[in-house]
């Protein structure tokens, strides 16, 4: 497992916590994966509450195994930039 100070585990733990946080921005954030999650989990909380948080995450009420998906304002943004490139790429081979 990766070397976490005591602010990321409990940064981890927070994240975790909420179930609109899907394990793959922690992923992104910090580097660990899933089951690292729940090992860090099983290590820093008191039983009763671990086994809640894992028949939390586990039933369909979590959004935690859900892809980060980009809004359809990112998406748009996107385009525009992806437009703009274009735009200046065509400019330039004006040149």
């Amino acid at each position: 497992m990766k070397d976490l100070n005591e602010g990321d585990i409990n940064s981890i733990i927070e994240m975790a916590w909420d179930d609109h946080i899907p394990f793959s921005a922690i992923e992104d954030q910090y580097g660990i994966k899933e089951s690292e999650v729940i090992k860090i989990m099983r290590s820093e909380l008191k039983k009763s509450s671990f086994k809640m948080w894992r028949k939390r995450v586990s039933s369909n009420l979590s959004k935690k195994h859900e892809k980060i998906k980009p809004s359809n304002q990112d998406m748009r943004s996107m385009q525009k930039t992806i437009s703009l490139d274009k735009k200046v790429e065509e400019e330039l081979g004006k040149c």
